[in-house]
């Protein structure tokens, strides 16, 4: 099978054999989920790229790296629901579905473009709201995404979280992630995990910091990858005008859904 939409010549059996999980997400889950899965082992973190260990779905090279992962499997995307590949939907495998504040994602990705050699300048961040809103930005529109993984019926495959409940309390969320995958980590390991799972030492791990990455694609000279790592860095970028322009279109465009979200839009 040839999926044009991720470029992957895999067969539809191998792609339900290889990734036991897909994990919808972020850089932080390519740390934490290998360590979950194998008991908290620091060994795939400190001697294996991040996009090696948990590559991205919508690589070319994913055939040929995905084979070389030990059992279990994980992999992360940014795809929508409507874009995974045909053989997800008949699998069983899981779902972990990362979720941020969008005005925060939207500070995070204006930042990126300043350093991705292979995006576009965002230009200034009054421009690149009205890219981001309009869907015009890499992986699109925010509501769109949030739309079609909130909107489909996994149940027990899926696992919705939220960037802020693991700043929060990292620990207890590797527990419901312990949980959810079946792994039952003790007590000891998930602060092992949660300790090698922070901001900080992520942001020193050249496994996980990108440093590795030539800088005509990721110049870390204008912006690092691993920034700040907080909540509500929006707050330092938005004017009132802005904030209010931003709330009103996400607003509109979540109104009558069934879902709710953990943000007031107004305030956090």
């Amino acid at each position: 099978m040839q999926d044009s939409r991720i470029g992957v010549s895999i067969t539809r059996e191998e792609l339900m054999q290889y990734p036991l999980y897909y994990i919808r997400g972020t850089i932080w889950m390519q740390e934490i989920l290998p360590l979950v899965l194998n008991g908290g082992d620091l060994t795939p973190i400190h001697t294996i790229p991040n996009w090696d260990r948990v590559p991205w779905l919508e690589e070319k090279r994913l055939a040929r790296v995905v084979h070389k992962l030990a059992y279990p499997r994980a992999l992360v995307t940014h795809f929508p629901y409507n874009l995974m590949p045909p053989s997800f939907y008949t699998s069983k495998a899981k779902v972990i579905y990362v979720m941020r504040n969008p005005k925060d994602i939207m500070v995070s990705s204006y930042y990126f473009h300043q350093m991705a050699g292979f995006l576009e300048d965002p230009g200034t961040f009054d421009e690149f709201m009205d890219k981001f809103l309009e869907g015009e930005v890499l992986f699109g529109k925010w509501t769109d995404h949030v739309k079609s993984w909130r909107s489909i019926e996994l149940g027990d495959r899926i696992m919705y979280i939220t960037y802020e409940e693991m700043v929060q309390d990292l620990p207890a969320s590797l527990r419901r992630i312990s949980n959810f995958l079946g792994c039952n980590l003790t007590e000891e390991v998930i602060q092992k995990i949660a300790e090698h799972c922070s901001f900080t030492t992520m942001k020193t791990n050249n496994m996980s910091n990108f440093s590795l990455m030539p800088k005509v694609y990721m110049d870390s000279d204008k912006s690092p990858f691993l920034r700040k790592g907080i909540v509500g860095d929006w707050k330092n970028h938005f004017s009132s005008e802005q904030l209010a322009r931003f709330i009103s279109v996400i607003s509109k465009e979540l109104e009558g859904e069934s879902f709710s979200l953990p943000w007031n839009e107004a305030e956090s």
